[in-house]
């Protein structure tokens, strides 16, 4: 449970520092910061691995840089779910995402 809780919390603060760091992508509340994070997470769990398998073929060609792609397409659907986050454009939901996966693994890596 513990583990759950550090991973939601490097989530929340990743978005948090997306948002201020990428223009078209805003985050207006902590509330909406830590429900799009949970909401995130538990796509990440859930779809993203059904995702990954479906598009194997294309992952393998691009080297993984497809993954990328699928992570703006989660981060574009919480957005579209959640009020209080708003992404302007697929492109915006791109660089949102590698800013969120580039935070999420240094701060991962530092903290273990």
């Amino acid at each position: 449970m513990k583990e759950i809780i550090k991973k939601w919390f490097i989530l929340s603060l990743a978005i948090y520092v997306a948002s201020s760091l990428v223009t078209g992508f805003t985050a207006d509340t902590a509330t909406s910061i830590i429900i799009a994070s949970a909401l995130l997470g538990i796509m990440n769990v859930f779809i993203k691995p059904i995702l990954l398998l479906i598009t194997l073929p294309i992952n393998l060609l691009t080297l993984g840089l497809f993954t990328f792609i699928i992570n703006a397409m989660l981060l574009y659907f919480v957005s579209l779910i959640v009020k209080g986050v708003i992404i302007d454009s697929f492109l915006t939901a791109l660089v949102a995402s590698i800013i969120i996966s580039i935070i999420s693994v240094t701060v991962e890596w530092l903290f273990g």
